[in-house]
Order: structure tokens, then sequence, then C-alpha cells
């Protein structure tokens, strides 16, 4: 048995938490409601919605909370790099990303034509779907309504074949299939924000048992870590915290040391914890169609989390 030095450990340890989009800034949910926030950014909004309506005619989005997200960056970045930003979004939604946009739109219309949410449009219009979707479904993927009213993103990475995924798709097609998945709950974050009059965002519980932070397939991070960083791009102040779950022991020691090295945004969103989602067979358990028990005891953990 070959044994790796402690320096080899944190490395394998941060390589995977990037690759799963770990290390990427988050967005920190303001305790104003969204009318306020609109408010309180109506010129800048405004401007950027012509910078978007005179570059972008035919493809420019409509929604002001679309571009709320980029005028809530002017703390951190400014006018130009916004405006920057805003126009290299655009030019992928409008180009490589346009088809990825376009099914997002159509299956949400679908998925909620009568009244609730059919996932099952959602699921057939991702790309490449005939061969992810045999090895990703609700069991690994799942994203839920927290009490708070933000999405809950939840991922099993450990309960994927990555190896057998990978043999079928390539890295660029698996990369569009995430963020097929990041515009989807986009959308439906800008539609929650209307109904909640909040700004919502999209937690992350990634259920890291059985994940394996020394080798598995090389090629599954590739796309993983690809698909963050585009969209980490793409959809300024959507991200909320995330939840690293079940790290073994060890590991998740190690790594509570090494945070210090993370930038000071990334070390304040990220959570560590054991126990939530630890005891549940079927990440269905918690959707609103499971077991009411689990998903209660789950949600409360996430406002636990949260207060923390």
């Amino acid at each position: 048995m070959k044994y790796i030095t402690l320096s080899a450990t944190l490395t394998a340890v941060v390589t995977v938490l990037a690759h799963h989009g770990l290390t990427n800034a988050f967005s920190t949910p303001s305790p104003s409601s969204l009318s306020t926030l609109l408010s309180e950014n109506g010129a800048f909004l405004s401007e950027l919605r012509e910078v978007a309506s005179s570059s972008f005619p035919d493809t420019a989005p409509t929604d002001d909370i679309f571009y709320l997200r980029y005028c809530l960056s002017s703390d951190k970045k400014s006018k130009e790099e916004i405006i920057d930003q805003l126009k290299s979004t655009l030019e992928w939604r409008s180009k490589e990303g346009k088809e990825i946009c376009d099914s997002a739109a159509t299956a949400i219309a679908e998925a909620t034509s009568s009244g609730g949410w059919n996932n099952d449009p959602v699921r057939a219009a991702a790309p490449h779907a005939a061969s992810v979707n045999k090895y990703i479904s609700s069991s690994q993927c799942l994203t839920i309504t927290t009490n708070s009213g933000d999405l809950c993103y939840c991922i099993r990475a450990g309960k994927i074949d990555d190896t057998a995924l990978m043999s079928e798709v390539s890295v660029d097609e698996m990369a569009e299939f995430f963020l097929y998945a990041k515009e989807i709950n986009a959308l439906v974050a800008n539609s929650r924000s209307k109904q909640f009059d909040k700004l919502v965002t999209v937690l992350t519980a990634n259920d890291l048992a059985g994940v394996q932070l020394v080798g598995g397939d090389a090629t599954f991070r590739k796309a993983l870590g690809a698909a963050s960083s585009k969209a980490n791009e793409l959809y300024p102040n959507t991200a909320g915290p995330t939840f690293l779950l079940n790290l073994p022991r060890l590991f998740a020691a190690l790594t509570k040391l090494f945070t210090p090295l993370f930038p000071k945004e990334v070390r304040k969103r990220l959570k560590f914890e054991r126990g939530p989602l630890g005891k549940i067979e079927e990440l269905t358990d918690i959707s609103p169609n499971g077991n009411p028990a689990e998903r209660e005891k789950f949600l409360k953990e996430v406002d636990a989390m949260l207060a923390n």
C-alpha cells in the first residue's frame, strides 16, 4: 500500500473542493427586500438594460433580477468591470450558450405548465441527456426549497459512477450539462425572488461521503471545475453558502486546517458538518413528494447551519 504525504493529502482535498466549485466567489444574501434592492439600484440597472438591449437586441434578458445581480457587484467591481462582465455573459448566451439557455427556458415552461413542478421535461432537455441521465438522477442531484425561500442544490458525487459516465461523454459535453443545471437553478431563483420579495440564492449541500479525494476520474473533475469557473462569471450574486457534509474525519480535520489559505470571501461561506444527509438512503426522501419527516429534519439542519 502506498502512503501519500500530508502535503499531497491537503493538495488532494483542496483540488476536490475546487473541482466541486467550492472555491468560487459566493454572494452574501442581502437583508433588504427585493423591491428595496430594485429601487436602490434602479439607475444602474436601467443602464445595464440599455447596454444589453443595444449590444444584443435579439437575446438580451428582460428580467430585472438578472441585471440586479450584476448591480450588487458594485461594492467589489467598478462600473466598467461590471459592464464588461455583462457583455461577456450576453455574448455567451447569444452564441455557444444559446442552446443551453433556450433549452432551459423551454424546459421550465413545460415543468411548470400544470401549476406544480414536473422534473421530467428538465431532465429530458438537458444537454447529452441520453448518456448523462443514465448516471445522474435525483438520487445524486436534487434541488429543493429551504424554509427561507432559497434553493438548496444537493449533490452526492460519491454516488456517481464517473468512470462509466465519462466513457460516454467528453469533458466539454459534461461541462455543458452542469451549466444547464446552473441555468435552470438561476432561472428558478429569479422567479422565486419575485414570489418571496427577496433575492433568492442557490445554496449547495455537498454530501461528500464516498467521494474519492485521491484518484477517481480526473476528466469528470475537470468538467466540474470548468463548469463552476464559467458559472461564476455567468451568474453573479446567485451562489449562497456551500455546506460540505460528511467528509471522512481525517480529511475534514485537514481541510479545516487548510481553509485559512482560501480567500476570505470563500472562507466565510464554507460550512463543514457531519450528519445532515448522512442517514438518508435516497435524496428523493427530502423532496416535496418524499418522506415529510426526513425533509423537515434536513430543512431544520440547513437553518441551523445558516445560523452558525
